[in-house]
């Protein structure tokens, strides 16, 4: 049985076109997580796939990062499904597990894609050193996240929500917000 695995990291993400693909290619269940980070070692539906996984499924994917983000993990991930007889496959990236070739270049495209979580990581510690050193030692207090005009038109969305039938969710997908900023956006009467 294919069975296909869709996870966003931010609750403001969608999994929409991750599921669509999966089902396109022939799975016939798809887990989603939704706001889940893939460095948590729990996740509440990728832990109901593993339990449901038998030997003979494939498991698929759109990319590396949908199911883990250290290259340990990947390679965990891969022996654990291994020794239980399933298969990867991912979507946008040449990786299929069933050939020695395959788990190979699985092994290389794990360690880039920890290669480029540790490069991200490191140059978000370089930044905040340097806005800390041009601050003298402290970090400057953050502004809002949204401006003046993305209030009033949220304010008034908002106001007229039983005549336009707005949900919060589309409110700030039109605003250009999560919904999380949206709400704090209405308790501060101002942008």
């Amino acid at each position: 049985m294919r069975v296909g695995y869709a996870r966003v990291s931010t609750t403001g993400q969608h999994t929409d076109q991750q599921e669509a693909r999966l089902r396109a290619a022939g799975c016939e269940k798809v887990y989603v997580d939704h706001g889940v980070s893939g460095k948590l070692a729990k996740r509440p539906e990728w832990d109901k796939l593993l339990a449901q996984l038998r030997k003979g499924d494939v498991l698929m994917f759109t990319k590396l990062d949908r199911i883990g983000r250290s290259v340990q993990h990947l390679l965990d991930v891969v022996n654990l499904l291994g020794e239980r007889g399933v298969d990867l496959v991912a979507l946008d990236q040449p990786i299929d597990t069933v050939s020695p070739a395959g788990r190979m270049l699985f092994t290389i495209m794990a360690a880039v894609a920890q290669f480029q979580a540790d490069l991200i990581s490191s140059n978000t510690i370089d930044g905040l050193a340097a806005a800390r050193e041009r601050h003298g030692g402290e970090l400057p207090k953050r502004g809002p996240s949204w401006t003046e005009d993305q209030a009033q038109t949220a304010r008034a969305l908002f106001a007229a929500r039983d005549t336009n039938h707005m949900s919060a969710e589309r409110i700030a997908a039109v605003v250009g917000v999560s919904r999380r900023t949206l709400y704090r956006m209405l308790a501060t009467g101002s942008g």
